[in-house]
């Protein structure tokens, strides 16, 4: 019987009908040959394509056995280092070509680009150069897997370099960058070139992300192309926008034209240019400006105008005619009120019309009045004091500061002070180049010899019981001054004080200071009503310490002995009129050695 299921066939169904189309083939061998029903499906021929498949899979491992043993060794391939193709060159040909290729740019600045500033950066002064043998080392070698190998043909992978750093270099490379490439931030504004306003957009700051900086640097600076360094910006608090309205609003109108200021019987006008000097704007909430207004250039442009409408006042003075006081009557003042009168300033200058404004007057009255002046008690002198032995140059300095304080006047309660009441005592308010001791040597400067009168008007205030409100002695001894009774000042060059003599009147009457100079001697008397007895009592001098030498000045050396330092104690006692001790007063004084003064040989 026939086997229906032999391996390797598949067996369709037969129906009787079918059967009987099973017919012998004519010629044919009935035993290999039939006809084959409609319907049934010719058997198919796998052989070919998988002989066609096994072909191209033999040659395809061949081919990779050829890749293998061909790139052996070699870079793979589509590896690019700082943009040079190095795929499939051998090590030693990848290394020949990255040099050719990149060596030259190793030598040249950085370029770098920080936010808005551009810099360049030396490499070799930065500490930056290149590891070659690193830098092949980090391509890799052949990939084994046959799927990375063939896309390999289709893609390229750029590895970059191997960079070596001197970080102490680099650190201060960095340093440098961070300071070079800083920049502050700039608030919007609103300038005046003459009259004519400009307007200042604002421009944010910048400051280098020094982590991130470092990082672009030394991976970047062998590729040749500009880099492109972090920056943290500095928001300003202004926008354009708000410095275009400030402009349109406030600048343009304010200088639009002049302002006129009415006075009582004159006028006067304030320019569009003393305007521009006097505007200015500042940064705004919400971006804006806002304008403000220096006010006293206003004023100082606008009083001169008016000051024929106003009357200047005087105070009452104590003159001494016949060696008596004498009460100079005082004069009220009348003067404008300007801080009242430019407080809406600025809203007029926001029109372009109606450009006007109106001063209102006020009466000034004197400090002191004659009133005040003559019940002030002062009828007799309470306190004197002369001293002498002055230069001529000195003398004249004396005899201007003594003009200056002639006539003053201390009311109850309050405190005198030389520097203050004088003023800056310069060249221009008269005074002139005198001599000085500077450092144990001579010297000279302007308003020299002021010492002696402040000397002269301590000596005045002690006598006449005044409390002492602050007093410095000079630094060596003065032999024509009473030791530890005498006093020095100094200022600076522009007027502001550093050394002054200062004393505070606790009566109920008021103190008037007179000075008389001569050419030889100075004088001050303190008129008031006298309260006290004032005695003084110098201790001896003790703690003596000699003299140290000293090399005198080149030009103008006056060679000197020196003389000792020493310690020494004052007190003053303070009686009643009737005689009964009321107080002492001890004051130790400490004087350094003045140095004995040796004068180089002269050529």
């Amino acid at each position: 019987m026939q086997d229906r299921h032999r391996p390797g066939h598949h067996q369709w169904p037969v129906s009787h009908a079918e059967q009987t189309d099973l017919l012998p083939v004519v010629g044919a061998d009935a035993a290999t040959q039939r006809i084959t029903p409609v319907g049934e499906p010719k058997k198919r021929n796998l052989r070919k394509p998988a002989l066609i498949a096994g072909a191209v899979f033999g040659a395809l491992v061949l081919l990779y056995g050829i890749d293998l043993l061909v790139s052996g060794g070699s870079v793979p391939r589509g590896v690019t280092v700082a943009g040079v193709d190095v795929g499939g060159m051998s090590r030693e040909d990848a290394e020949a070509a990255l040099r050719q290729e990149i060596e030259p740019r190793l030598s040249e600045p950085i370029a770098l680009q920080a936010g808005t500033v551009e810099h360049k950066l030396d490499p070799a002064a930065a500490g930056l150069t290149l590891d070659w043998t690193a830098t092949l080392e980090q391509a890799g070698d052949q990939p084994l897997n046959p799927f990375t190998r063939i896309g390999s043909f289709f893609s390229t992978r750029e590895v970059g370099v191997v960079t070596a750093t001197d970080d102490a270099k680099l650190d201060a490379a960095m340093e440098k960058l961070v300071a070079d490439t800083a920049k502050d931030p700039v608030e919007g504004a609103i300038t005046f070139s003459g009259a004519q306003p400009v307007p200042v957009d604002p421009i944010p700051g910048q400051e280098l992300k020094v982590d991130g900086a470092r990082e672009t640097i030394v991976d970047g600076w062998a590729s040749g192309r500009k880099l492109d360094l972090p920056v943290e910006h500095t928001p300003v608090k202004t926008t354009p926008e708000g410095v275009a309205a400030a402009l349109e609003q406030v600048a343009k109108p304010a200088v639009s034209g002049p302002v006129v200021v009415k006075g009582e019987g004159k006028n006067a006008t304030i320019k569009p240019e003393v305007i521009a000097g006097a505007l200015t704007f500042a940064p705004a909430d919400g971006g804006g400006l806002t304008p403000k207004l220096d006010l006293k250039k206003i004023t100082d442009a606008v009083k001169p105008q008016l000051a024929e409408t106003e009357q200047e006042g005087k105070d009452a003075e104590i003159v001494f005619e016949g060696g008596k006081p004498t009460v100079t009557p005082s004069v009220e003042g009348r003067g404008i009120k300007y801080d009242v009168a430019f407080a809406k300033l600025l809203d007029v200058l926001k029109k372009t019309e109606g450009r006007e404004i109106t001063v209102e007057y006020a009466k000034t009255p004197a400090k002191v009045t004659t009133e005040e002046a003559k019940n002030l008690g002062i009828k007799e002198v309470i306190g004197e004091f002369t001293t002498r032995n002055f230069a001529a140059d000195s003398g004249v300095n004396i005899r201007v500061v003594a003009g200056e304080v002639d006539g003053a006047i201390v009311k109850p309660g309050e405190t005198f002070s030389l520097n203050g009441h004088t003023g800056p005592r310069t060249e221009a308010q008269g005074y002139v180049g005198a001599g000085i001791i500077q450092d144990g040597a001579p010297g000279r400067a302007v308003g020299g010899g002021i010492s002696q009168f402040a000397t002269t008007l301590y000596n005045a205030a002690y006598f006449a019981g005044m409390v002492d409100a602050g007093h410095q002695e000079h630094s060596y001894y003065i032999s024509r001054y009473p030791a530890a009774r005498e006093a020095t000042v100094f200022q600076n060059a522009d007027g502001s004080s550093v050394i002054d003599l200062r004393f505070t009147n606790d009566a109920e009457t008021g103190v008037a200071i007179q000075t008389i100079w001569t050419p030889s001697s100075i004088t001050v008397r303190l008129w008031g009503t006298k309260r006290y007895i004032v005695e003084s009592v110098t201790g001896p001098r003790t703690n003596e310490t000699p003299p140290s030498e000293k090399e005198g000045p080149k030009e103008n050396c006056k060679a000197s002995n020196g003389a000792p330092g020493f310690t020494v104690t004052d007190t003053r006692i303070i009686k009643s009129l009737s005689g009964a001790e009321i107080r002492r007063d001890t004051r130790t004084v400490r004087y350094n050695p003045q140095p004995k003064i040796v004068c180089p040989p002269q050529n």
